[in-house]
């Protein structure tokens, strides 16, 4: 692909930037050509400037896309929903006009056409204090420390972020128990093996590949470590009757493309400038996701990967696919665990999001 080429997809226009086309880890959209301008979304949003009053509320939970190598390489996104106030039983055609109203059989909120916006993190080190300065954008050039990520830093840190923003729910790319010896498998957790995931994390100290054991190790260490700071696992496919309270949840972005039905992104190694903005586009075309700023390989990861979690913390089943054994302590270990994952919306909704 030549530089400077402008990049279309769907009504989107991308002009890759220039250091992307040789490393497709780096941000690959470049700001100045991202055309598309979605509308603003706050915590107290009017709906208009009517006298109605009504307001759109917003609900946001973390996502996280792990590695342990690099602070730069992980993947890390605030995913924030409006949704329409429960008494407004309005509808906005759109901006600037009049609202009107819609009948409906019930009070409750229409949650499938609300906008999701996408806040970028980034973080370059271990000494670095998000509290200070939570929205900090992290620049390559400035990462001068080789160290790995601490499990127990790394923890520190997503702990402080969701204090500073009331966030309740965590999303984790990485395994948060062993297998049990009881599942019946020989290699795998009963989740792992429901989606065929490429790994395999068998019982304690034991992987598929081999290569695959030190991730799996810092993974547990980061569950453990949020615990010991009052988060818990996600334990029950049941619909919580008050909001969830700082539960850790595992996903899985390579399956959680294949459950909305778009092609998963290839591996960060192989990831091409052009699988990155067919992949944005094509979500993008199916949900009303915005970001702040454009998202790359990593932190895209971390936006697929987090869709179930808002539903989650809008106690809407029907908006998450939920799989394998609830979490437990068998012989010092924690064991198996569910992998939850979005499901597409409903096509009626999906077809007015086309461009």
């Amino acid at each position: 692909m030549a530089i400077g080429r402008r990049v279309g997809f769907r009504g989107l226009s991308f002009r890759p930037a220039a250091h992307s086309i040789q490393n497709p880890s780096c941000s690959v959209l470049d700001r100045r050509s991202y055309s598309v301008k979605p509308y603003p979304v706050s915590r107290n949003l009017p709906l208009s400037r009517g006298k109605t009053g009504s307001t759109v509320g917003a609900m946001a939970i973390l996502s996280v896309d792990l590695a342990y190598r690099r602070w730069s390489d992980l993947g890390i996104v605030v995913l924030d929903r409006a949704r329409p106030s429960r008494l407004a039983n309005l509808a906005q055609p759109g901006l600037g006009l009049p609202l009107r109203p819609i009948p409906s059989q019930s009070l409750a909120p229409d949650l499938s056409e609300s906008s999701i916006t996408c806040k970028i993190i980034s973080w370059n080190g271990p000494g670095f204090d998000p509290g200070l300065d939570p929205e900090h954008v992290y620049d390559p050039a400035s990462d001068s420390s080789p160290a790995p990520v601490d499990a127990n830093i790394l923890a520190g840190r997503l702990n402080q972020l969701c204090a500073l923003r009331g966030i309740r729910v965590i999303l984790l790319d990485g395994p948060q128990a062993w297998k049990s010896r009881s599942n019946g498998l020989e290699h795998s957790r009963v989740s792992e093996r429901q989606l065929n995931t490429a790994a395999k994390t068998g019982l304690p100290g034991m992987v598929k590949p081999l290569s695959y054991r030190p991730f799996a190790e810092f993974c547990l260490d980061v569950y453990d470590a949020l615990c010991r700071r009052g988060w818990r696992r996600l334990d029950t496919r049941e619909q919580p009757g008050s909001p969830p309270d700082r539960i850790l949840v595992e996903s899985s972005p390579h399956a959680a493309w294949k459950s909305l039905g778009i092609k998963p992104l290839p591996s960060k190694r192989r990831a091409k400038v052009s699988d990155l903005v067919e992949a944005y586009g094509a979500l993008r075309s199916l949900i009303p996701i915005s970001t702040d700023r454009p998202p790359n390989h990593d932190q895209l990861q971390a936006i697929v990967g987090g869709l179930p979690g808002l539903a989650l913390d809008e106690h809407n089943a029907a908006g998450t696919r939920i799989v394998g054994n609830p979490p437990r302590r068998e012989d010092g270990h924690w064991r198996e665990g569910f992998i939850v994952l979005p499901v597409p919306p409903p096509r009626s909704a999906g077809l007015r999001w086309l461009r």
